[in-house]
């Protein structure tokens, strides 16, 4: 596309307000997790520049919790430059009972408390810190040269700023903190909860990337990147953890069609780990590695499935249920000198229906489970039989978009940890939000 210049401009800049939330259709709006990426789409159209509005989406993050085009922007001289200023305001309140998690925001299955004190089995809890803000710039839009930039905040650390995105993008090549490529965050399916399935591939990291995309109307595309190394071990007292040398190594190839309503994608990664072992003084690596199949698709009008599965070995890390958890690598049966890769796999699948323009329900299963050796416990960091084994998720919602500005949800979810000693426990959430986006 050739680049598209505005007449008239004479100032350095100009600041205009782009009143996108009179355009906007109601079904438009930004949600929690929307329906695919065909919602953003609706919104181009109505407003003035379909090239800039198209970047703009396209430089977003494909997080369903980010709207690509924001309902303002200050544009540069003769168009050269756009930075869209968005986000929402999101409040939720949770009533959970079993073994209740103490986080408002994150229905984390492997946070579920195995044992609870008597008169502790509910608890009500709220939470505004779900809240984003983000910068969404772009420059020279439909030019070959153009690039972009995005940042993002949430408040997740305790109403703290945290920064959730921060990259540059390039003629298809992205340096900065993002999910990774063995990710597809446009495959979760819409929840309150923040965190959503519990196999999720979901992983932030600092990293760099390039994909392209190419076949007729680009209904192919693929990628490839490297990323910073995160390895979560469960050590002992004849190993421990060091400084990781080598990146990870992510790629994926993806196929859409109906314009990109629907896709289908695998990714792969290959990881290179290192630990110490302390008798013989010296460091040991391990290969890593994992499959993943996400993806979307609209089964007939108004109903939109989504599922991925994933598996391999030393990426435990990578599911967002098994992360800081110690099932990378664990000491090897029988032998704890040594540390032995961790078997892992995952799976979800969700389904979403339109009952109308402004409301849609949701409802969908997620399943973890790890296959960590039956080590020792002499001097390990977490003992095998308190290990996490396998958990599940499930919930189920409903959605309205009140207007094109406000939205509200009412969703439950329930979530079953077990341990390989097999001692189980569970926990119930109700949880409503209302969300204005900005």
């Amino acid at each position: 596309m050739t680049h598209k210049k505005r007449a008239g401009r004479t100032a350095p800049f100009a600041v205009a307000v782009l009143t996108a939330a009179a355009l906007l259709p109601s079904d438009a709006m930004s949600q929690t997790h929307p329906a695919h990426n065909q919602e953003r789409a609706h919104s181009r159209v109505h407003l003035t520049d379909s090239i800039v509005c198209q970047r703009l989406d396209e430089n977003a993050p494909q997080e369903f919790a980010i709207q690509g085009v924001p309902k303002f922007a200050i544009f540069g001289k003769e168009g050269s430059f756009y930075l869209g200023i968005g986000g929402f305001v999101k409040g939720v309140a949770t009533f959970d009972w079993g073994h209740p998690i103490d986080n408002p925001d994150d229905f984390t299955t492997s946070a579920i408390p195995m044992s609870v004190a008597p008169g502790n089995k509910a608890r009500f809890n709220g939470s505004a810190m779900q809240s984003l803000i983000y910068l969404n710039f772009i420059a020279l839009p439909g030019d070959n040269n153009e690039f972009g930039a995005f940042v993002g905040m949430d408040f997740l650390n305790d109403y703290s700023p945290t920064l959730e995105f921060a990259y540059l993008r390039y003629r298809g090549v992205k340096v900065g903190f993002d999910y990774s490529l063995f990710s597809d965050p446009a495959a979760e399916p819409p929840t309150i909860d923040h965190e959503g399935p519990c196999s999720e591939t979901s992983l932030q990291h600092f990293l760099a990337n390039y994909t392209f995309q190419f076949g007729k109307k680009g209904a192919w595309k693929a990628g490839a990147g490297i990323e910073m190394p995160e390895v979560s071990v469960t050590t002992s007292a004849n190993t421990a953890e060091v400084s990781q040398r080598v990146p990870s190594i992510p790629a994926f190839l993806q196929y859409s069609w109906a314009d990109g309503a629907s896709w289908l994608r695998g990714a792969v990664i290959l990881r290179n780990m290192q630990y110490r072992d302390l008798a013989a003084e010296k460091n040991v690596n391990k290969a890593g590695w994992g499959v993943t199949l996400t993806g979307s698709a609209t089964l007939f009008p108004g109903l939109t499935a989504y599922w991925q599965g994933v598996y391999g070995r030393g990426i435990a890390s990578y599911m967002q249920d098994c992360t800081d958890l110690g099932l990378d690598m664990a000491p090897a049966k029988g032998d704890n000198s040594r540390l032995d890769l961790v078997k892992a796999w995952g799976a979800y699948g969700a389904l979403q229906y339109d009952i109308s323009d402004n409301v849609f329900v949701s409802a969908g299963y997620s399943h973890v489970r790890t296959y960590a050796p039956s080590y020792s416990d002499a001097g390990v960091s977490t003992p095998w039989a308190e290990q996490y084994r396998y958990a599940q998720y499930a919930y189920g919602n409903i959605f309205w978009n009140i207007n094109a500005l406000l939205q509200a949800g009412l969703e439950y979810n329930y979530g079953r940890r077990v341990d390989y000693s097999g001692i189980s426990a569970h926990d119930n959430r109700l949880q409503a939000m209302l969300q204005l986006n900005f």
